[in-house]
């Protein structure tokens, strides 16, 4: 290329106006560089998995819910702005916590531990919780698992639906586990005996209540047809760790189902992870298409970005596109045993 061919596109300094909006401000920002103009990226990738006929599959990992951005997930389940969402059982363990009206509260990263833990409450960077509150969860939790037929196991997306409908009867606001269930909108867990969901089952179990057990490969299975089976597919990540790869891999599983496919269509991830480390949680996009995880011509982007700071301005954004979320061709679901999806024609 020539020196003018290079340089081509000048950057353009970002000015204010205040009779815009946030999507407005995440237009302009397609002018400017490093983190900004990404998020401006990822926001105009998300608008592609919503014109196009798209099975939208997020990931989230990290302490999310106890940050606050518990109703963000919910309006992004309750307007089918995602599909599908793959998360930590923490995750949805803060979510049963606070939709039972229950709270998470702000801290300092220098408060006393020793002293905590003295007092029951647990701490989560500058975020804090009652661990007494917890423990009564944990057990309500042992409880429903004990509840279910005990003769089968059951999928982790099967479990968190039905434990969604159980918590609508006590629920002080819509969470992201009774929002999901309203919805029809399948939950994943496929880490999910690391949380306080799989403490309260073991417990239960220890106390010869309950012999419930989980298939997770019976989510690798619905997953993989998720992707496998859809017009295509798109990928949406808050961090990295487990749900990202669980994600990642189900255009891998596909494959050997036979299923058609050629990698998520679209990817966005919001990380603050380094790919030169070797983990899965910053690997790049780029790695993912050697494993076919992501297509060859996929529309993708990263941002280097802590997720509290990402997630309320995409969402934001994202919720201002009333015509296109309105006019969304997306997938409807039939829960049960096993999982049924179609797209509207």
């Amino acid at each position: 290329m020539r020196k003018h061919e290079i340089l081509s596109t000048p950057t353009k300094p970002f000015a204010i106006d205040r009779s815009k909006n946030v999507a407005a401000a995440l237009e302009k920002m397609q002018g400017i560089s490093f983190q900004g103009r990404s998020l401006a990226g990822a926001f105009q990738v998300w608008k592609r998995m919503l014109r196009d006929r798209t099975m939208i599959m997020m990931g989230m990992s990290g302490a999310m819910v106890p940050a606050g951005m518990r109703r963000l997930v919910v309006y992004m389940i309750k307007n089918r702005l995602i599909d599908c969402l793959v998360s930590t059982g923490a995750n949805f363990f803060h979510d049963f916590h606070e939709t039972l009206g229950r709270f998470h509260f702000q801290s300092s990263p220098g408060v006393d531990d020793v002293a905590l833990q003295e007092h029951l409450i647990d701490r989560m960077y500058d975020t804090l919780a009652d661990e007494e509150e917890f423990r009564e969860e944990d057990a309500f939790i042992g409880r429903f698992a004990a509840s279910l037929d005990q003769s089968r196991p059951y999928t982790t997306r099967e479990f968190l639906n039905l434990l969604g409908k159980e918590l609508s009867k006590r629920a002080k606001e819509d969470g992201i586990l009774t929002a999901a269930y309203k919805a029809s909108i399948p939950l994943y867990c496929p880490a999910i005996a690391d949380s306080s969901i799989g403490i309260g089952i073991a417990e239960n179990r220890y106390l010869g209540k309950n012999r419930f057990v989980f298939d997770v490969i019976g989510d690798v299975l619905e997953t993989a047809r998720l992707a496998g089976e859809s017009p295509a597919s798109g990928v949406l990540y808050f961090g990295g760790g487990t749900p990202k790869n669980f994600v990642q891999q189900s255009e891998v599983t596909a494959t050997f189902m036979r299923k058609a496919t050629e990698g998520h269509k679209y990817a966005v991830q919001i990380i603050t992870d380094s790919a030169h480390w070797g983990g899965l949680s910053g690997c790049t996009f780029e790695e993912a298409q050697s494993w076919g995880k992501i297509a060859h011509d996929a529309s993708m982007v990263t941002v280097h970005c802590d997720s509290t700071i990402a997630m309320p301005f995409l969402v934001t954004a994202i919720s201002e596109q009333t015509r296109l979320i309105a006019k969304r061709r997306k997938p409807r679901f039939e829960m049960g045993c096993e999982l049924k999806f179609s797209f509207r024609a």
